[in-house]
């Protein structure tokens, strides 16, 4: 529970003891204190919003826009923020041009909509390609740490992986809220060491706070887990993608979001499947085989599924890409196809955690021949023409436009109660959001000059 929220969103209604006690009544139900603590705790919060809340009686102009948020007046839940859909990747989209005003120099940014970035350093006379990135744990896994710590290292590792570079190095930042166990943060750190241990990639960095501080009560666990990358050569990024190559895939047992759906649906057997580094032995054997600089472009089947990383990858190189419904199902781990298939869950549109690969035909062999030394499955689904579409090609020969839902296909109860449909007022969401994305930039310019002036 968020009590500055909580007090911000009502100091205007209540007088001050009336606040006081109702917020009083809500600290008790997490903490064991007694009835006056727990006031005199709610007051304090209560007067420092107040204090807050007097900036804007402020004369400082300057200071009161840096602070006031440009409200979009659209939540992070009605744009589908974070589900890995239509709404998900129009934020990011706005995102990548926040970053992009900044008119810094990298190979790959977040306006690729690759999950890892790219620079070009400079090492005495030659060159080498460092490729960092993040991810969070799955929101649905703060009760498990253990297993979120573990999905959201492979995660990044992954992220690392597809950029063509070889992982060196992993970082952990942990948020635990302040009636959290702290045995939780432990967990975490061995689910995430667990990978670390089984991939060779040591833990190097890391960060350990509470969750808004004092500002917020319960156990809620967050965290995210970096990596970087080094290559000698360019990245692998999805603009490499050309016409006439070959779309191969691993096999996919899923990560954070299929131990989810099994956790969340009573499939306890699958989260085993989901317990492999499999991804990261494919991509270390394109290393060693010295495949990787003929690799075209590579993903990692997570946001979306294959569903969007389809969309945006035709979306960010203007391609046309070709896949096979029946070999896309074949490389979907048998126990987690059952699992999604019982809960009409679509496979295509949630993440498989497989690697994709988008290489010329004359390479194919190759890559099979070093990836099956690891044990890991990989197959031929489909081909890159010039449509310009991402096409699925059904089992029963109908041809399928691959469009990301809303959000990613829903897979708890939750989930589906929430619905994956396009909102109605879905563009006019999105002009909210362009203008809320456009006065940030404006701000973030304003500041520079300020600073720069000064």
């Amino acid at each position: 529970m968020d009590i500055e929220g909580f007090v911000r969103a009502r100091i205007d209604d209540y007088s001050y003891e009336d606040l006081a006690d109702i917020l009083a009544v809500r600290i008790r139900e997490y903490k064991n204190i007694s009835q006056d603590n727990s006031v005199e705790m709610a007051k304090a919060v209560i007067d420092e919003v107040s204090t807050t809340l007097k900036l804007q009686e402020s004369d400082d102009e300057f200071l009161k826009e840096i602070a006031n948020v440009n409200k979009a007046d659209v939540l992070m839940g009605e744009m589908g923020v974070g589900s890995r859909g239509a709404g998900d990747f129009f934020v990011h989209r706005k995102i990548a041009e926040i970053v992009s005003s900044t008119n810094t120099a990298s190979l790959v940014n977040p306006s690729e909509q690759d999950d890892g970035g790219v620079v070009k350093a400079p090492v005495k006379n030659d060159e080498v390609y460092i490729t960092t990135a993040v991810d969070g744990i799955h929101s649905r896994l703060s009760e498990y740490p253990f297993l979120g710590g573990f999905h959201v290292t492979r995660a990044t590792l992954r992220d690392v992986c597809v950029m063509g570079a070889d992982p060196v190095a992993i970082l952990s930042d942990v948020h635990l809220a302040d009636d959290g166990d702290v045995a939780k943060i432990f967990d975490f750190t061995a689910g995430v060491a667990a990978v670390s241990e089984l991939v060779d990639v040591p833990i190097v960095a890391g960060s350990t706070l509470r969750v808004g501080g004092d500002m917020v009560l319960g156990d809620r666990f967050v965290s995210a887990v970096g990596s970087v990358g080094v290559s000698p050569y360019p990245p692998t990024a999805r603009k490499g993608a050309t016409e006439g190559d070959v779309i191969l895939l691993t096999e996919g047992s899923g990560g954070g979001t299929i131990t989810t759906t099994a956790l969340y649906n009573g499939f306890f057997d699958v989260v085993w499947d989901t317990m492999n580094v499999n991804f990261v032995q494919a991509s270390h054997a394109l290393f060693e085989s010295d495949l990787v600089k003929d690799v075209h472009a590579m993903t990692d089947v997570t946001n979306g599924g294959l569903r969007g990383d389809a969309h945006e990858i035709s979306n960010t190189t203007g391609v046309g890409l070709e896949f096979y419904e029946k070999e896309i199902r074949d490389m979907v781990a048998p126990n987690v196809l059952n699992m999604l298939e019982t809960l009409n869950i679509d496979p295509l549109g949630v993440s498989t955690d497989s690697l994709m690969l988008i290489v010329p035909p004359e390479i194919v062999g190759d890559i099979k021949k070093a990836v099956g030394k690891y044990d890991v499955v990989i197959s031929e689904i489909g081909e890159v023409n010039n449509s310009g579409e991402p096409i699925l090609v059904k089992e029963d020969g109908s041809n399928e436009k691959l469009v990301p839902l809303f959000r990613e296909a829903a897979y708890t109860k939750i989930k589906k109660l929430v619905g994956d449909t396009t909102p109605e007022d879905f563009e006019e969401m999105k002009e909210k959001v362009q203008k809320a994305s456009d006065a940030a930039i404006a701000k973030k310019d304003k500041v520079i000059d300020y600073i720069r002036s000064n």
